[in-house]
């Protein structure tokens, strides 16, 4: 499998720990930041094949960097939201800000590889 360049955007520690050795398992490269500023300026600088994205961070929300992200980043990664509101709600503004899925806290391994499997590996 191609290794991917992969976005943890993440204000938990743990959180943080926990994905990047799931994504490092499966031979991925792994970039964490803590706020959506962060992972605005990430994306700027770099091609990711997949960000994922939490919700509420500080500085900046998950769902505004989405938006920024999309508007400004060529080209334009996946996103897919990992977070704690899973009410329907909370689904619908992620796909209308541009994220492609939505993974529910807490998270598996296989959560994680499902998305990485439809949306970048299938295209």
């Amino acid at each position: 499998m191609n290794k991917l360049k992969i976005l943890v955007a993440d204000d938990n520690d743990v959180n943080q720990l926990l994905m990047s050795k799931m994504l490092q398992k499966m031979g991925h490269d792994v970039d964490l930041v803590e706020n959506g500023q962060k992972a605005v300026e990430a994306a700027s600088k770099k091609n990711y094949d997949i960000i994922f994205m939490d919700i509420q961070m500080p500085v900046m929300n998950g769902i505004d960097a989405t938006k920024i992200i999309l508007e400004t980043v060529v080209p334009k990664p996946v996103i897919v939201a990992v977070t704690a509101n899973v009410f329907d709600e909370d689904k619908i503004k992620c796909i209308n800000a541009g994220m492609k899925d939505h993974i529910g806290k807490p998270f598996k391994m296989e959560d994680l590889q499902n998305a990485i499997n439809s949306y970048v590996l299938q295209g």
